[in-house]
């Protein structure tokens, strides 16, 4: 019987972010802006950083990383959630849905480790900055970066595993923009308290090791900071910063919000903003962080414009 009732699932219908048909046209091109301005910046920001011998540096190897992530998570998100705007019923094959929810837990988990990264490397550059070179070498670089991606995959396993082997009774509409864990768990007619566990002991892996990463090196980092004499010296140390500060507390508040909650206590439709924030919020603000607050990298775009403008 298990076996007939996951084959009669073959496709699912997402309901998108509201029913209300007044507001569809107006939040298309509301998000169809939004995602281009995150396409625009994150391929801005990699373009910029490949071009700028300058910027080749561990600091912008992590945030071309970044910017990489951010655009393949929007992509892997937007282009769908467009479509529900526009047509009467936004229809998404079985193995569709799998595939979006792979990708979308593989570029979360690699957003979080690589956050957790580029703080490791600002403890090194303000607290051991004589053994930065050396501590932060180009074979430390890619280890890190393969332990990011690699915290990706096994998220994304772990959580997309969690899903195929349940069973889908009939009932197909997913009450999100996208194929999420939380609504398609609630639509399985055989999830149970196990299958919340593994969700909840993965996101708490995924964000937890991250934040105490985080946590330390800024607790190092601070103390190195008020050690330093000149006024000068501490703001320099604390710009360097901040930039990392705002990136992290937009993505961990949002994410936590949504997924450290039991789902009687976040009704899925408020769980549904909470999750625009981490899937296009963040991916669209985190390029702007970086280049409006960062002189390096306004100095490497007006000096590609200039390239540009003289040839």
């Amino acid at each position: 019987m298990a076996e007939e009732n996951t084959s009669s699932v073959t496709e699912f219908i997402l309901t998108g972010l509201t029913d209300q048909p007044e507001l569809q046209i107006p939040l298309f091109f509301l998000f169809l802006c939004f995602y281009m301005v995150t396409v625009v910046g994150n391929l801005g920001l990699i373009t910029l950083i490949g071009l700028n011998s300058h910027l080749h540096i561990p600091m912008y190897f992590f945030l071309f990383n970044l910017s990489f992530i951010d655009f393949s998570f929007s992509t892997a998100i937007v282009p769908k959630m467009l479509t529900s705007f526009i047509s009467e019923k936004n229809f998404i094959s079985y193995a569709g849905c799998m595939t979006q929810l792979f990708f979308f837990c593989f570029f979360v988990f690699s957003e979080s480790f690589i956050l957790s990264a580029m703080a490791y490397d600002r403890y090194v550059a303000i607290c051991k900055p004589l053994v930065y070179t050396v501590t932060m070498s180009p074979q430390v670089c890619l280890l890190l970066l393969l332990g990011v991606y690699g915290m990706g995959v096994f998220g994304a396993m772990a959580h997309t595993g969690n899903i195929v082997f349940l069973t889908f009774c009939g009932d197909n509409l997913v009450n999100h923009y996208m194929c999420d864990i939380i609504p398609l768990l609630e639509l399985s007619c055989n999830s149970s308290y196990i299958n919340l566990l593994v969700v909840f002991i993965v996101v708490t892996i995924g964000i937890g090791v991250p934040i105490v990463t985080i946590f330390i090196s800024y607790g190092f980092i601070l103390s190195s900071i008020f050690h330093i004499s000149s006024t000068e010296g501490r703001s320099k140390a604390f710009s360097t910063c901040s930039s990392h500060i705002l990136a992290v507390s937009l993505f961990f508040g949002s994410g936590a919000f949504m997924y450290l909650k039991p789902p009687s206590i976040l009704p899925l439709d408020q769980g549904k903003v909470s999750s625009l924030f981490y899937t296009i919020v963040v991916p669209m603000f985190n390029p702007l962080i970086y280049s409006l607050r960062n002189k390096d990298v306004k100095l490497a775009l007006k000096k590609t414009l200039d390239r540009i403008m003289l040839s």
